[in-house]
């Protein structure tokens, strides 16, 4: 029995309501259930398909109900044998993943419906009936509805284009999936096929991820997976990558730096994001004589730089050999992603967090990336930056394109209360102290906390860490080994190049 790629309890209890991606059925009603596949094998609206969970009941405003009233074994073989047949009745046949979930002790069935490849699909608006009338349909909001005018023809034009990430890619092998990265994956979302994955082969594991398709001859990756779960995406995708640019006399100055970051593209956002927090956001406190409550600011907002740059992987053209660009000086932080917004979106719109696209790029890496809770979808990027640089005190970000949409820049002002320089690997721009210099020179490799503190020969925990550890890594001089588990057993202590380079300038005695 297949496994789904996610929690269900976590879709469930997080997607509350029914909605574009999800519909809850009590019972098997083979005429709804079917012309709701049948929306979501074309995918409208490119979200990804969606799940119809049976024996999931709901209340009158869509939210499931616990405990679900589940299905009795025999109402289990018996579903699932009508709707095989019902499902050949689709032109083209498509067939949804089946699981058998259990949820608060119940039974359900749980059909995913990804986007089909072979779209547009219809179905008969009855398939109890001996006359049949065949329909398209597609998802609107929480219900599923005949495609009419318009947006019948709009759906028929959509023959073929498959969204990029969802495409197979023939110039890649099976093997090119790394089983590795995919258990990582089911891991950390919480799926019940993460405990089945070691024991199943590449290919069964690839098919029920919705990573591989095709003939059993001749299976082929699809590029979601070879971009998630393959080591060097770049082999076959030229320019998946984040350059992080620091201009330390600003972006007209002669000089830069430049750190790039390359790999699975869960793993190069966070390791981008990670690198952007240590090295370059600075916290400013500001006390008022008339209150005890101090102002605190950020020169640049963490959320909001984890949004904008989250935006750019999702949104970006992987068919452009151009990578995504972070540059970043002491007046602003931006951030340039290939090519820019749909033209249906007007840049007004993108100023005042009005936007809304009728078209997502790229269904499945947007999938992912929700599942990995690195982004909300449906629109929410630009309103989350807008809001959380109101809520940081900064001047409103500003998005840029141009006529021909080839480009999209997302720039965030400094907050103009931030105080003293950024971080970087270019120069220290604070006080390092006769302590953080003792420490600095005491540093040999990764070390834990324990051993830094006896090769300084210092008794007292709570002395060490105020006077010399914590001012050290907020200067910037040295770094955690595990920045996201900063109480970890496992944490060691490494200089930084900013650090090593504060040394090569400043030759003195050794720890004394």
């Amino acid at each position: 029995m297949n496994k789904l790629p996610i929690n269900l309890t976590d879709l469930l209890r997080q997607r509350t309501v029914e909605g574009e991606r999800i519909e809850y059925k009590t019972g098997w009603n083979p005429d709804a259930i079917i012309r709701t596949l049948c929306a979501f094998a074309n995918d409208f609206e490119n979200l990804g398909g969606g799940y119809v969970v049976i024996g999931q009941d709901c209340d009158a405003n869509g939210q499931p109900i616990f405990p679900p009233v589940g299905l009795a074994d025999n109402q289990l073989d018996k579903t699932q044998q009508e709707l095989l047949a019902a499902c050949q009745l689709i032109q083209p046949p498509y067939f949804p993943v089946l699981s058998i979930e259990v949820i608060e002790g119940r039974k359900l069935i749980v059909l995913w419906a990804p986007g089909g490849q072979n779209r547009p699909y219809k179905a008969p608006e009855a398939i109890t009936t001996n006359k049949k009338t065949w329909r398209y349909y597609i998802r609107r909001y929480s219900s599923t509805v005949e495609a009419k005018g318009e947006i019948a023809q709009e759906l028929l034009s959509l023959a073929a284009k498959v969204p990029f990430d969802d495409r197979y890619n023939q110039s890649a092998r099976l093997d090119d999936l790394s089983k590795p990265l995919m258990q990582t994956f089911l891991q950390e979302v919480g799926s019940a096929l993460g405990a089945d994955a070691p024991k199943l082969p590449v290919e069964v594991l690839a098919r029920q991820m919705n990573l591989a398709g095709g003939p059993t001859e001749s299976t082929c990756p699809k590029n979601v997976g070879l971009l998630f779960f393959n080591e060097m995406p770049e082999r076959f995708f030229p320019g998946v990558q984040i350059d992080v640019v620091w201009f330390p006399e600003g972006a007209g100055g002669d000089r830069f730096e430049e750190k790039i970051f390359k790999g699975p593209l869960a793993r190069m956002t966070r390791e981008a994001l990670s690198y952007i927090e240590r090295n370059f956001l600075i916290e400013t406190v500001l006390k008022h004589p008339d209150r005890a409550e101090a102002t605190r600011v950020w020169n640049f907002p963490y959320a909001a730089i984890e949004e904008a740059l989250v935006n750019a992987v999702y949104h970006r053209s992987y068919e452009e050999r151009e990578p995504i660009e972070v540059r970043i000086s002491h007046d602003e932080l931006v951030i340039v992603s290939f090519p820019g917004p749909d033209r249906s979106i007007r840049l007004e719109d993108l100023q005042t967090g009005r936007a809304v696209s009728r078209r997502y790029r790229n269904r499945r890496i947007g999938e992912f990336l929700k599942e990995l809770d690195l982004t909300e979808g449906r629109s929410t990027g630009i309103p989350k930056i807008l809001k959380v640089m109101a809520s940081n005190g900064s001047p409103a970000p500003l998005f840029e394109t141009d006529d021909d949409r080839l480009s999209f820049v997302i720039r965030l002002p400094n907050h103009p209360l931030a105080m003293g320089g950024i971080k970087s690997t270019g120069e220290v721009t604070g006080e390092v102290t006769g302590e953080v210099e003792r420490l600095l020179r005491a540093m040999d490799g990764e070390m834990p906390r324990q051993q830094i503190q006896e090769a300084l020969a210092l008794k007292h925990e709570d002395h060490f860490r105020n006077a010399y550890l914590k001012p050290a890594l907020t200067l910037g001089v040295i770094e955690m080994t595990l920045p996201e588990k900063p109480r970890s057993s496992n944490q060691r202590y490494r200089m930084t190049p900013l650090g090593q380079r504060w040394l090569e300038t400043h030759p003195g005695a050794g720890v004394g």
